[in-house]
């Protein structure tokens, strides 16, 4: 399903931008369990062969890095960076490769999920979530100028990409989950094909601050250390001068230099 927001939930000042929050990881809403660096090694996929369907395990593993806050005038975005490559087990080879974006507006609760496969493929998928939602569905849909799917003409010929469904679901171990259905229209098969995959994703990594966060850390621990600095040394010049008061010297206990 296609889906639009009404231009007239739209601010009339489409330019103004305001300043957000450096902090990317305090901002991701329902994202902010996907940040980090994954595993999973339960995945499964069934795709189309031509003597029937074809079901298959592989392993995954996946990077979710956050970036700076974007702005589309008064749009603000939160969002993470994803890489993820997937073999079949015992093997080298790349099976899936796959980057692009995840984001969430806290204003709308808007999610985007921006994918490209280096088969000639790209799609960017929809949906809505609440800051503390622990499970959210998004969908591409082929022909949308909102949410669409576009291919190389060889994949449109073949394998047309009709639909693109993903489901997350956040776990209280840590780890999350994802089902997802891709919806095919295979050429000389009657019928579209339902292409899945599902896996579970679990962390060996911590992210990496964004940018504008680790600046600000930086100037934060600076700061502290200037701080702490400016105290020590009004703290030796208050010592200097109880010293020079209780010993009888300098111009406050009144003595004239020799």
């Amino acid at each position: 399903m296609e889906q639009q927001q009404p231009a007239t939930q739209f601010p009339r000042d489409i330019y103004t931008e305001p300043e957000p929050d450096p902090n990317t990881l305090a901002n991701l809403g329902p994202l902010t369990a996907l940040a980090g660096i994954w595993t999973g090694s339960a995945g499964h996929d069934v795709s189309p062969k031509e003597d029937g369907p074809e079901a298959e395990a592989y392993i995954e593993h996946a990077e979710f890095q956050p970036i700076d806050a974007q702005t589309n005038g008064p749009q603000i975005f939160y969002g993470l960076r994803y890489h993820l490559r997937i073999v079949k087990p015992d093997d080298v080879e790349t099976f899936h490769d796959q980057v692009g974006y995840w984001l969430w507006e806290p204003a709308t609760g808007a999610l985007i999920q921006t994918l490209t496969i280096p088969r000639g493929l790209t799609a960017m998928a929809t949906g809505r979530a609440k800051a503390d939602d622990r499970s959210f569905r998004l969908e591409a849909v082929r022909g949308s100028e909102n949410n669409g799917i576009v291919d190389n003409p060889f994949l449109q010929h073949a394998f047309k990409t009709l639909r693109y469904g993903i489901e997350v679901t956040v776990h209280d171990d840590g780890s999350w989950s994802y089902e997802l259905e891709t919806v095919l229209e295979v050429l000389g098969k009657p019928e579209p094909f339902s292409h899945t995959d599902r896996n579970t994703m679990r962390k060996i990594g911590e992210p990496t601050p964004n940018p504008t966060a680790l600046a600000a850390m930086k100037a934060q621990a600076e700061a502290a250390v200037e701080s702490v600095v400016e105290a020590a040394v009004e703290a030796v010049a208050a010592t200097g001068k109880a010293t020079d008061k209780a010993t009888g010297t300098g111009t406050e206990a009144g003595t004239e230099p020799a």
